[in-house]
């Protein structure tokens, strides 16, 4: 088991860190574009993880120079993910971590899921009832790479930023910890980078 005692609270991230919900949105994004004549770029889109989903339609609008309304993409990618019917999957590494150390310090979760879609996926998995806070892109002003989630987990768990530690699967989410001054180990495939 990886040696947290260095640290007074632990933040995850939620898709592709505690869930293994990546594909499953990925396919969504890609049906996304599709429909509104984005291209898609896997490597592209897996790198906007943790970015919301309003924020990623803007980044995508830009890049490709449309401009389409972000709130009807958003709706539209939001029925594609809903009609996969995805079950989602707890990824064991990031679990141990969670389950070996809640009871010991505060956990939390900092997401760019909509708080309703971050509820949901965390009830179906048993996880909700283990942290003791959850901050998602409802909840926020800036989503990642700004470090403002991240810090409002902190807040919310009572802990220093430079105490907490951070588990992230995407180069946004880490830079957004290192901005709130936070350590962030990272997590590829399922498997803590250590």
């Amino acid at each position: 088991m990886i040696d947290l005692s260095a640290y007074a609270g632990i933040v995850f991230d939620m898709d592709g860190t505690l869930i293994d919900s990546m594909g499953g949105h990925l396919q969504a994004w890609q049906q996304t574009c599709e429909a509104f004549g984005y291209e898609f770029d896997f490597d592209f889109m897996y790198g906007l993880g943790g970015v919301p989903t309003l924020a990623t339609i803007d980044i995508l609008n830009e890049k490709y120079q449309r401009d389409h309304d972000p709130q009807q993409v958003a709706k539209r990618k939001h029925e594609f993910w809903l009609a996969m019917q995805h079950q989602p999957v707890v990824i064991a590494d990031t679990l141990a971590v969670l389950d070996n150390y809640k009871s010991i310090m505060p956990v939390g979760v900092g997401t760019g899921a909509e708080r309703d879609h971050a509820v949901q996926l965390l009830t179906d998995t048993g996880l909700i009832d283990k942290i003791q806070a959850l901050v998602t892109a409802s909840d926020v002003r800036q989503g990642k790479p700004h470090p403002e989630t991240f810090l409002t987990v902190a807040k919310q768990l009572g802990v220093a930023p430079s105490k907490c530690v951070v588990f992230e699967d995407t180069q946004i989410g880490y830079q957004a910890a290192q901005r709130a001054g936070m350590d962030c180990i990272l997590v590829k495939d399922g498997k803590i980078q250590v």
